[in-house]
């Protein structure tokens, strides 16, 4: 029960926090869980396909090997899931309708994904590792998925640079995602200095990217207020 409570206390404080941030207009419940749903089966994709990709990592030493895992066997692989559950499933919907759904949707995707996640490594390696995750590897994912949900969120309402922020929703994520891998497990003790300035950056970055939506976000009074 223990296991389970430190797993799952990084995921509900970061969907409570962004769930809070939605003031107005606020998704609908169902939505949000099968967000949820389909970040917890996105896993399962990555899980099927890491190991066809796996051949690759023989032609890889040392630090390159570090490389191909952080750039491609969990951030390319991770934040393309990811992505096509929000692309798929997500965009379509018409609860979509503000610039700030597409940070909301995107990490509840993302939870659901670091969700089964931490669970797995929790149970795997102990609380100590729920811990230092809970600081570190659940709150980038949400980072990763602030970055995503902005440029998509852009994309949907801005139609003339559409293509432009589709393919910075993923890309940006993808390199995060493998910048925040790749100085971990590098295997050079100096970089785990720039990781901590790397994981500062990022909380910086991600707050200030809800910020920015957040602004744009309309009070149904004021719209009332307007046509009275």
């Amino acid at each position: 029960m223990i296991y389970l409570s430190i797993a799952l206390a990084p995921i509900v404080i970061i969907l409570t926090y962004i769930y809070i941030k939605d003031k107005y207009n606020k998704e609908p419940l169902w939505m949000l869980f099968f967000s949820i749903l389909g970040g917890m089966i996105s896993i399962a994709a990555v899980l099927i396909t890491a190991p066809i990709l796996a051949d690759i990592a023989v032609y890889f030493i040392d630090v390159e090997t570090a490389f191909y895992r952080a750039f491609l066997e969990a951030g390319f692989l991770e934040e393309l899931f990811k992505y096509l559950v929000l692309i798929i499933f997500i965009w379509p919907s018409k609860d979509f309708d503000e610039e700030f759904d597409g940070i909301v949707y995107a990490v509840y995707v993302s939870m659901g994904f670091a969700l089964v996640e931490n669970i797995m490594f929790v149970f795997g390696y102990g609380l100590s590792a729920g811990v230092l995750r809970a600081v570190t590897a659940v709150p980038a994912h949400a980072i990763f998925a602030i970055s995503m949900g902005y440029y998509l969120g852009l994309a949907k309402f801005l139609p003339k640079k559409r293509s432009l922020y589709l393919i910075l929703a993923f890309v940006s994520a993808w390199l995060m995602h493998g910048f925040y891998d790749y100085f971990i497990m590098a295997g050079y003790k100096w970089l785990l200095l720039v990781f901590i300035v790397y994981l500062i950056w990022m909380y910086i970055f991600g707050f200030k990217r809800i910020k920015k939506l957040v602004k744009l976000k309309i009070d149904p009074n004021e719209i009332k207020e307007e046509e009275n």
